[in-house]
């Protein structure tokens, strides 16, 4: 049998490794790697993904099953990705199936169409005596041939005609059987935020005047490019300093050498308006493609199409567009680096920005990370040479940081027992932007309009029946909700308990907060709030922020996804409602992400021409990490935090593998875990420090009790295939799950 006539299939069908078929005659020369093709497996046929042709394997002798079918002419995956895909499987415990699925489109994967509309022309060599001759009894028709002449050939849609002459389609078909006319078919793309253009930057088109530090760090990125090698660098840069300017320069290269771009940002809210500076910056030079998994069914086929064709060299999107199928990758950039957001929580496991440095580095490209506080991790990789830094320590234009001021909220209560959810001091000065004309971010991070229902008689709180968390009460419906598993049921009116009816409600949350500013601000203002509750009609967020940009709301209130990377020029007031929330969580990098969190969110006031305030409302005033935030010093807290990681022992120093025993049983789940953990005690894997097991912070979610333990170590490839191979060899109930999870970010 000649291997030539051999290809290496991956079935996406729940079977987590290849297998080999032969190749019919008829698709032998339109079969390449990466092509979808329908196989046999067992008795279905399923879909699967070519990874290799000419293997090397000796399949001499054997006998193997052909392949049904060629789904589509173009590829859906470059060999380029497959050999991410075979990366990602192994270094983060995941089956390659899965990494696929995340990687291609669903649209794709099920071999959707593009979407094409059908054209009437006249045909150009008929005479018009003969058409005369031929249109004497058929009045409608003659009347649609006059309007398609009228036209001057142009061909219009055949819906457009039908629904102008007020015809139906036996009409057209009757000039189609005469020969008078012909249908034209062409694909229809859809563009996704076609409406969003930054009017202010259109209007202007002028050459930006870089700052010295602009200048500098794209002159060495510009020597990074030019070697066409791979290198990662930092982009170290205050908030508002011009980091995106850099960014465009830096693509202006990268394109000019007929090389693509990936544009990353943490969240999807960010999309709109780094596609609109794209757009504008390159005025319709370059098409600008949005990827990301809210997109329709149909934007995304168009987006992939586009790539995958090369006939769009830039990408921009969420966590997910790392996997864009750009052409000649030449840069990735990944804009607020630090963002937890860009890790994936379900599996795989993947955090896109580890994934962006990887791709960069088989595309022998450049990847360039950017932040005003970047992780731990890239410290860490700038300071042991791995990575280069390029530093912007001054905003442009030579606008001041905004003033930060500590709210004590300890002295803002009435009574030790009454805690005030505005303070008279952020009050005050929210009615002043108003007055001046000016806007104001007020910034929670939490939802909802209080935290929970309780009784005060009997102390019971309401609770998920699911997880291990109180349930939220929402004013808009009056229904409890669980921000975990979506489980909601209606406020009751008692105490199911004791069938009080004295039920309060403790805590606050960005509704509460509305409520609150609503009637403490003037009649005419507008308040607005953005959460996750609030989006779930398509584009409802990039409406919200449009009209916010262009002034027609005041004040907005929201939590993470307005706190960072968006840029409002007439915002000159940020409230920090609750600066301890990330403090509470048990987690290692609290202090981190909260002094990320109010150093991003206070970069958001005065951007524009007018300086800019922070008001940071904390029961804590003297937290190194809210100390450090409020004199934006990044180096000190840099230096204090690594410091205690190294005696830790805890990232960036060593990495860290989660890994999570859930089951609807708590008896088995505690049992199982404890069994898995003196299974390893046994023959102890060498470089793996192992804490635990313990119960996971919120123990129970969707129905499923946790417990975890967390490994620690200095090799991640090694530690995985010593705990794959540990694995695959202990007895494990079926009523059991268990999941590890490389280089955690949520330990909750």
């Amino acid at each position: 049998m000649s291997r030539s006539r051999i290809a290496e299939v991956q079935p996406l069908s729940g079977f987590d490794k290849s297998l080999y078929y032969t190749i019919s005659q008829e698709i032998t020369d339109q079969l390449e790697v990466g092509s979808l093709v329908r196989i046999p497996l067992g008795t279905r046929s399923v879909l699967g993904l070519i990874f290799s042709l000419n293997p090397v394997a000796q399949l001499d002798g054997l006998k193997l099953k052909k392949i049904h079918s060629l789904v589509q002419k173009e590829p859906v995956i470059s060999e380029e990705l497959i050999k991410l895909a075979r990366w990602m499987s192994i270094y983060y415990s995941s089956s390659i199936e899965t990494v696929l699925e995340t990687m291609i489109p669903a649209p794709i994967r099920n071999g959707m169409q593009a979407s094409t509309q059908r054209f009437l022309q006249l045909e150009q060599k008929i005479s018009e005596a003969h058409v005369l001759s031929k249109l004497k009894r058929s009045p409608k028709q003659k009347i649609l041939y006059d309007y398609l002449k009228s036209n001057d050939g142009t061909p219009v849609k055949t819906r457009e005609v039908m629904r102008t002459l007020s015809i139906n389609e036996s009409v057209i078909n009757g000039l189609l059987s005469k020969g008078i006319a012909r249908i034209v078919t062409e694909i229809s793309e859809r563009i996704a935020y076609l409406d969003e253009i930054d009017q202010d930057e259109k209007v202007e088109m002028v050459e930006h005047i870089l700052t010295k530090e602009q200048s500098e760090s794209i002159k060495s990125i510009s020597s990074d490019l030019s070697l066409q090698k791979f290198t990662c660098r930092l982009l170290e840069g205050v908030t508002g300093s011009g980091k995106t300017e850099v960014y465009i320069q830096a693509m202006k290269i990268a394109l000019s050498q007929d090389r693509g771009v990936i544009f990353l940002v943490p969240e999807v809210a960010l999309a709109p308006q780094t596609v609109s500076r794209l757009r504008n910056a390159f005025q319709g030079n370059e098409d600008v493609v949005v990827w990301h998994s809210h997109l329709s069914a149909g934007e995304r086929l168009d987006s992939w199409r586009k790539l995958s064709q090369g006939r769009a060299r830039i990408a921009v999107g969420a966590r997910s567009a790392v996997f864009a199928p750009v052409q000649q990758l030449g840069l990735v950039v990944v804009d607020e680096e630090h963002e937890p957001a860009f890790k994936q929580e379900d599996n795989p496991r993947y955090h896109a920005r580890d994934i962006a440095v990887y791709r960069a580095k088989i595309n022998n490209a450049i990847c360039l990370l950017g932040s005003a506080t970047p992780s731990m991790e890239s410290f860490r990789n700038v300071q042991t040479g791995k990575y280069s830094l390029s530093k912007l320590t001054k905003r442009i234009d030579g606008r001041e940081l905004p003033l930060i001021h500590l709210v004590d909220m300890r002295r803002e209560s009435i009574d030790k027992k009454t805690p005030t959810t505005l303070s008279f001091q952020l009050i005050e000065a929210l009615r002043q932007r108003f007055r001046n004309g000016e806007q104001s971010i007020l910034f929670l991070n939490r939802r909802g309009f209080n935290t929970s229902v309780f009784c005060s008689d009997c102390g019971e709180y309401e609770q998920c029946k699911d997880c291990s968390v109180g349930l939220t009460y929402h004013r808009n419906d009056d229904y409890l909700k669980c921000h975990l598993c979506g489980y909601r049921k209606r406020t009751p009116i008692v105490c199911p308990k004791c069938k009080s009816i004295n039920l309060r409600k403790q805590g606050y949350g960005t509704q509460r907060i509305e409520d609150i500013v609503s009637k403490l601000m003037p009649k005419n203002a507008t308040v607005v709030r953005v959460d996750g509750d609030t989006l779930g009609k398509k584009n409802l967020l990039r409406y919200i922020l449009r009209d916010f940009r262009i002034g027609k709301i005041d004040v907005l209130i929201g939590t993470q996804m307005i706190a960072k990377g968006l840029d409002f020029p007439n915002v000159t007031l940020v409230g920090v409602v609750d600066a301890d929330l990330p403090l509470r969580m048990e987690d290692f990098r609290s202090s981190e992400r909260a002094f990320q969190l109010l150093t991003q969110v206070a970069g958001r006031a005065g951007r524009g021409d007018r300086h800019g305030e922070v008001l940071i409302q904390t029961y804590a005033p003297h937290t190194p990490c809210i100390q450090y935030a409020r004199k934006a010093d990044l180096d000190g807290f840099i230096e204090e935090e690594m410091e205690l990681r190294r005696e830790l022992g805890y990232p960036p120093y060593r990495h860290l593998i989660r890994h999570v025993f859930r089951s609807r049983s708590l008896e088995k789940t505690e049992f199982y875990i404890n069994q898995w953990k003196n299974f390893l005690n046994e023959r102890p894997i060498a470089d793996l420090i192992i804490k635990g097991p313990v119960v996971a912070p919120i123990e129970k979610i969707k129905g499923f009790y946790r417990y975890h333990l967390i490994y620690f170590t200095s090799n991640t490839t090694k530690a995985v295939r010593f705990l794959n191979e540990r694995r695959n060899e202990f007895i494990l109930d079926q009523d059991v799950l268990d999941i590890l999870d490389v280089d955690a970010i949520n330990l909750q």
